[in-house]
């Protein structure tokens, strides 16, 4: 089983950052009042103007669940998908069980868990992450794997009822680059198989998000989203809404399509101290959500 350990420093810091949040969060309503409307049905599932806005736990890696959970609370948003040191593969049923218990304490809905690796083309090695999915409550399973392995995912989604997003990984991903590598290699699967598109990813694969986005339809089930000022480098990943991302106008796409998945944010970047780029980053996506037409 994966540990995660947590140092005294951190741990302080998330108290620290706890006892603050529902100031901060009082003044990133109240900025986002300002520039559009947000029912209180928004407000209370992080759903703003039709987006549902998440977090990527892997943006909180550096803490432990238990933290993990209050974070993601403190910022305001309902939605969560787990990465595995918040809840690993070889979890015995109590510690799912008390998984599921937590959030549900804090109000959280676990929309997914990914990124996932199938390593592996056999029965085994495919259902173990849908016997963990299962186990955990997870509606889908964001994921990469090598084209040869998918005919084997689709038989186990269909018999688990659970929803496949294959993740884009850029220019260094041999298999599924951009998200129009995705919609190729899935064409003519069950519907539950379908994309997860990582916008950072996408922009440094060439591919223009927007556009993915109205092509994959109804196959796009997931979205990781993160802002980068250089499109060509990962390294220039920033705070959402400072670099070059066209957010308003992915937003705008998405609600054209009739998008009823999530946008979690997956914060790569200040792994010891996120919570401020974090508050940022939904701030501006909330500002977005609520102008955008």
């Amino acid at each position: 089983m994966e540990s995660h350990k947590v140092s005294r420093r951190q741990f302080l810091k998330v108290t620290a950052l706890s006892t603050t949040a529902a100031a901060l969060s009082g003044c990133a309503s109240a900025a986002a009042g300002q520039l559009g409307s947000m029912t209180s049905s928004a407000a209370s599932t992080g759903s703003e103007a039709g987006i549902r806005l998440g977090v990527a736990s892997y943006s909180l890696r550096n803490f432990s669940r238990a933290q993990a959970i209050e974070m993601t609370r403190s910022l305001g948003v309902r939605y969560i998908n787990f990465k595995s040191m918040h809840l690993p593969y070889d979890a015995s049923p109590a510690e799912f069980a008390l998984a599921r218990q937590e959030l549900s304490a804090a109000g959280l809905e676990l929309v997914g868990g990914g990124m996932i690796t199938f390593e592996t083309n056999t029965d085994q090695g495919v259902q173990k992450y849908f016997d963990y999915a299962r186990a955990a409550g997870m509606p889908t399973i964001v994921c990469t794997s090598s084209p040869a392995v998918l005919p084997r995912i689709e038989k186990f989604a269909e018999q688990y009822n659970i929803k496949v997003a294959i993740h884009n990984h850029g220019p260094e991903d041999p298999n599924f680059p951009s998200p129009f590598d995705v919609l190729k290699a899935v064409q003519g699967m069950d519907p539950l198989i379908g994309l997860c598109i990582d916008l950072g990813h996408t922009v440094r694969a060439g591919a223009d998000p927007v556009r993915a986005i109205a092509a994959a339809g109804p196959r796009l089930l997931d979205m990781h989203a993160k802002d980068l000022r250089d499109f060509s480098s990962a390294e220039s990943q920033c705070v959402v809404g400072e670099g070059k991302m066209p957010i308003a106008d992915i937003f705008r796409q998405l609600r054209s399509n009739g998008y009823s998945g999530y946008v979690n944010l997956e914060y790569e970047i200040e792994p010891d101290n996120p919570m401020p780029g974090m508050r940022k980053s939904f701030a501006f996506m909330r500002s977005v959500s609520s102008s955008v037409v």
